[in-house]
This record gives C-alpha cells, structure tokens and sequence, in this order.
C-alpha cells in the first residue's frame, strides 16, 4: 500500500495477517520501522528529517557504494539519500501485501559522483516474526560496449538501528574470538567478552568475518524476545553506539536518544567487492525475532 508520509514523501507499508507491519519510505527505500505483533523493532529518531535530501536517521538506510567518509560523494554513499521506485512490474510485488521490490538505477548525479552503471534490486519481505531485506546489486555493462566494460568495486551496509529500552542492558551475541577494528580509539583488538555490551562511552566495532547468526538481546536481565540476523554475503557486522556527546552533536538525534537505540549492521565492508560486466550479487540479511 502506497502512501504519503512526512513532507509528502512516498511510504509503502507491508502487512501480515498476525497484525504486524513494517514501513518503507522510498527515500533511499529506508525501511523506517517495524512493528512485530505490536512490538517496535526498530529506532526511528524523533528528531529524523524527512526532506528527500538528508539520510532518515532510523530503521534500515542502505549504505552504497562506500561506508564512510568518501571524497567523491557523501557520507556512506548515495543510495540511501536517492529516491527509489518501486517495481511495479514484478508480479510479487504487485500482488502481494507482504513483499516490495525497490529499484535504483546509475542516473548523471550519481555517474559525476561515481562512474559506474548499476541498477540496484531492494526486495523487502515481511513475514511472522521475521524481516528480510535483500540486496541485488548489476553491472550493467556489457563486454560489447567500450563505454562500459569495467568492473567497478563496491561496499554495501545494512545500517539497521534497533529500539531497546536501555542501551546499557543490552547485548550482542556471536561476536567472541573476532577481531574488530576500533573506530573510536583506533586499533585492531581481539573480542573476548560473551556478549558485546555498551557502558559509558561511545562505541564503535567493526567485526570481521561473522559467522551466522549474530543475536542482539534487548535486555539481558529479562526474558525477552531475542532479534537474531542471519546474512548472507554480508560477512562484517558493525556495532555502534554514539554514547552522551556524539548525540548532542547530531542534529537529527535526541540528546537522551542513545539511551534507546544500539545499530547491529550487517555488511561488506572489510573487503572489496568486485562486479564485473554483466554481473551482480545478492546481499541478504533476515532478523528473526523470537
């Protein structure tokens, strides 16, 4: 169901019979929330701006072609500040209340930042007590065009904010024995804790090669649903909190805001990803809450 959100921004809106919901807004097809049987999943900011320029602070942006800073573009790339279209002509799509495909395509903004050909597939699948989201990434060049016969390198991040009510009492599971780079303090360090917590600071980890699942509990001390991601191809999971200071830098971030958000991303980052004419790959990560 397509509807208007926010400044007149274009929202789809997926439902399952057992009452649950999730909604996309088709700039930078941002998933913006998810209710599970009545249960937020994710943390939209109240202070998010929705002005189909800036990047919407919540839920599941997609971040390509780059993870960071980039001295071509912006921040984390372009995907998630362009506005997408929804495939109308693929028969799920259509017919199908719990499942959208998303298209973007290479355009003269996105070629003066990037010169590439690409066309970018987003299916978002809504089922009982799970989410997936799927990435299909296409060279579109072809080995007869002289113009566009070279393969171009990528990354790609599911930058997903989960809610928890208290960030200090929640955890992440599945992260032992790895190594992460420490984006705050710098550095390359060895993961021994059990379970990932955040305590009084800012932190910012990039885990790598996962291995599947990794599970995020909302509040350890309770008996509470668990939300686990299974991946695939997304073999990087980043975990970040911005702690007291960094939120009051963020304009588009409540001061108090960090208590209730922890991003558990999953993505390709930590190496390359090279496409070569005429092909794609296909980047998936399914949250299961039980």
């Amino acid at each position: 169901m397509m509807s208007k959100g926010n400044k007149g921004s274009q929202i789809v809106t997926l439902k399952v019979g057992d009452g649950s919901e999730c909604t996309i807004n088709l700039h930078g097809a941002t998933v913006t929330s998810w209710k599970n049987k009545g249960e937020d999943i994710f943390f939209c900011s109240e202070k998010a701006v929705f002005d189909g320029k800036s990047p919407i602070r919540g839920g599941i942006p997609i971040v390509f072609p780059h993870m960071g800073l980039w001295n071509l573009g912006p921040k984390h790339g372009f995907a998630r500040i362009k506005q997408w279209k929804v495939a109308e002509t693929v028969t799920q799509s259509v017919d199908d209340p719990s499942c959208r495909v998303f298209i973007l395509e290479d355009d003269e903004e996105t070629r003066n930042m990037w010169n590439a050909r690409f066309r970018l597939e987003y299916t978002v699948n809504l089922a009982e007590d799970s989410l997936r989201v799927s990435l299909k990434v296409f060279n579109k060049g072809t080995q007869n065009s002289f113009s566009c016969d070279e393969a171009f390198s990528f990354m790609t991040l599911m930058h997903t904010y989960f809610r928890v009510d208290d960030v200090t009492k929640a955890g992440v599971k599945g992260l032992k024995g790895l190594k992460y780079k420490d984006v705050i303090n710098g550095g390359e360090h060895l993961e021994e804790r059990e379970t990932v917590t955040i305590n009084n600071e800012e932190f910012d980890g990039i885990y790598k090669k996962c291995p599947c699942p990794v599970e995020l509990v909302p509040e350890m001390d309770k008996t509470t649903s668990r939300r686990r991601l299974v991946t695939m191809n997304l073999n990087d999971t980043i975990v970040w909190n911005p702690w007291a200071e960094r939120a009051k830098a963020t304009p588009d971030l409540g001061d108090k805001e960090y208590h209730n958000m922890l991003c558990v991303m999953s993505g390709a980052v930590s190496e390359p990803n090279i496409l070569g004419a005429g092909q794609y790959m296909t980047f998936t990560l399914t949250i299961v809450v039980d």
